[in-house]
């Protein structure tokens, strides 16, 4: 295996090795620092952080406000005080070491808030910023007012080139690197574009090289590009490592420092991490973010599946074959659907599925009673975890705080689950993010026996290879 170098990232040199910014709670001040510490790139999730009492102990995100605008607020409170508790505890495990970084979502609710309040609470710890999911422009600015740098998530040089000519070329001095990151290996949200499909993977190194390319033509030839997704050993990488044609290049580890003792995700999550199989982990896109995302097939993802499967177009007036009457809620206002799906509808119904809920698509799904009634509550305590949300029909940008849609039942509230599994709730009903080489896990001798190394082993593993 290649020697592991330090290359200059965000002004000073570190070791090519980024720790994955994961989520809600996923990686928190504990597991960045101690990565850090290594002489790495250590990251916080800054996505509804935790913040502690006065015990140590996290404290539950609960919300009292009677209005989801209120609610909203509630959130972006909780979000910029546990930011600043996790950048705090990384600042102190460090040492003084490597560097932090927090991750947020452009898409969350209140992400421009959020990450201003951070920063302004936690002064001089913070030392870059890296964003996905959406098209942070504003994230500019930010780095020019606060003196950090940006680390932009994108999936394909085209993103980069609309970031770059709308606002990153204005602070080009606070660009600490790209990330690319793999929208087919990659856990959590992708990047998939319309014209890409879900089903083809492409070889990461040609869409690499072409950023490159595209950013060798801003004057950006030694800004690193960190690659993220599918990275397990970098001896699976060599062709990559001191490449001129790539430049300098680091690698991301989103999914490896969950399992490590550091990682504050709860034991469950591990165990369950350990023994997954290939195939386990899959592509798709049910997200209320409307990105695809990457997650374990469990029961949670299964049940999604089934509600879109019970699926039936109607049309609210007799139209072609949509001539055959049925009735919809409690009042059975009529709707009109083709034949043969009345019979499937029926059977549906015979199965237990008795609950028709409409989408924003004229369409159909059939839940149980229990099921119908969940997703109505969660629908209406909905605290705006995102700048618009299909599942609620929550949008921050409207003056009357709605995308203008039908909520979509389809989808689901992301904010109670990814908070329910982060703090111990049940891996087969919650949205277990991991990336595609997950499966590893139950293949690397490494975790042999169930072995769950501390951040620093993990590191050293990752330096000194198999």
């Amino acid at each position: 295996m290649k020697a592991i170098n330090p290359i200059r990232m965000g002004g000073v040199e570190v070791l090519p090795l980024v720790e994955g910014g994961k989520g809600v709670s996923a990686s928190n001040g504990a597991s960045c620092g101690e990565w850090a510490a290594e002489g790495g790139i250590g990251t916080f999730s800054a996505v509804n952080a935790d913040s502690y009492d006065a015990g140590g102990r996290v404290i539950p995100q609960l919300y009292h406000g009677r209005t989801r605008r209120e609610r909203h607020e509630e959130l972006v409170a909780y979000g910029i005080a546990g930011g600043i508790a996790q950048a705090k505890e990384a600042h102190e495990r460090a040492g003084g070491q490597g560097r932090i970084h927090a991750n947020i979502l452009w898409e969350m609710g209140g992400a421009e808030r959020v990450i201003r309040g951070i920063l302004d609470g936690a002064k001089g710890i913070v030392h870059g910023v890296t964003c996905g999911a959406g098209m942070p422009y504003k994230l500019a600015d930010i780095a020019r007012e606060y003196g950090v740098h940006v680390y932009p998530i994108v999936s394909s040089a085209r993103a980069f080139n609309a970031l770059w000519k709308r606002a990153y070329s204005k602070a080009s001095e606070w660009l600490g690197g790209v990330v690319y990151e793999d929208p087919w290996l990659a856990g959590g949200h992708n990047g998939l574009s319309n014209s890409e499909d879900p089903r083809r993977p492409e070889d990461p190194y040609p869409r690499v090289l072409k950023l490159r390319q595209q950013m060798r033509e801003f004057g950006l030839g030694e800004v690193p590009i960190i690659m993220a997704g599918g990275v397990w050993w970098l001896e699976e990488w060599q062709d990559w490592i001191d490449n001129p044609e790539l430049g300098p290049i680091a690698f991301q580890f989103g999914t490896r420092p969950l399992v490590t003792r550091e990682s504050p995700i709860p034991d469950s999550w591990k165990q369950r991490l350990l023994g997954l199989k290939p195939g386990d982990v899959s592509l798709q896109n049910f997200s209320p973010t409307g990105f695809y995302s990457s997650a374990v097939r469990n029961d949670f993802l299964m049940e999604l599946e089934g509600r879109s499967a019970r699926q039936v177009a109607y049309s609210t007036e007799p139209m072609g074959e949509h001539a055959v009457t049925y009735g919809v809620g409690p009042r059975k206002r009529p709707v009109y659907l083709v034949s043969a799906d009345l019979d499937r509808v029926h059977q549906w119904e015979a199965d237990g599925f008795t609950e028709a809920m409409r989408t924003p698509d004229e369409t159909l799904i059939f839940v149980t009673r229990e099921e119908s009634s969940a997703i109505l509550k969660d629908q209406v305590d909905c605290m705006g975890c995102l700048s618009q949300c299909r599942f609620s029909n929550w949008s921050q940008h409207s003056e009357d705080h709605s995308n203008g849609k039908k909520a979509d039942p389809r989808s689901f509230c992301i904010q109670k689950t990814l908070q329910d599994i982060a703090h111990g709730g049940d891996t087969e009903r919650n949205l277990m993010f991991a990336g595609h080489n997950a499966y590893r896990f139950a293949q690397d001798p490494f975790y042999s026996n169930g072995f769950i190394p501390t951040v620093r082993e993990l590191v050293g593993r990752i330096v000194t290879g198999r």
